[in-house]
């Protein structure tokens, strides 16, 4: 369960901007969603066999290029699909706590 709502959490970050890994660990563990390189790369790359991600370097003022992902357009398609089924999920779960 936790692989598949990281891999949300990673679209969603990526919705709003290009980015690189470093930063979306950083905005993963500012939620206080506790991650590692080792669990991101892995992600990643699945995302980006599957087609929803694309990426680019570019040159980095700090050291070293920047590996920067983009979303594609299937990515932003899954994506639609994800936010659907989080609320339904959030609905029924809803429901249930209430009882």
């Amino acid at each position: 369960m936790r692989k598949g709502i990281l891999e949300y959490c990673i679209l969603l970050i990526l919705s709003r901007e290009d980015s690189y890994a470093p930063k979306i660990i950083s905005e993963l563990k500012e939620s206080q969603m506790i991650v590692v390189e080792g669990t991101l790369y892995p992600i990643l790359t699945r995302l980006k066999n599957q087609g929803l991600l694309t990426y680019r370097w570019e040159e980095s003022p700090q050291g070293p290029p920047r590996k920067y992902y983009t979303l594609t357009p299937e990515g932003r398609e899954a994506l639609r699909q994800l936010d659907e089924s989080w609320d339904e999920l959030i609905g029924q779960i809803s429901k249930i706590r209430q009882k």
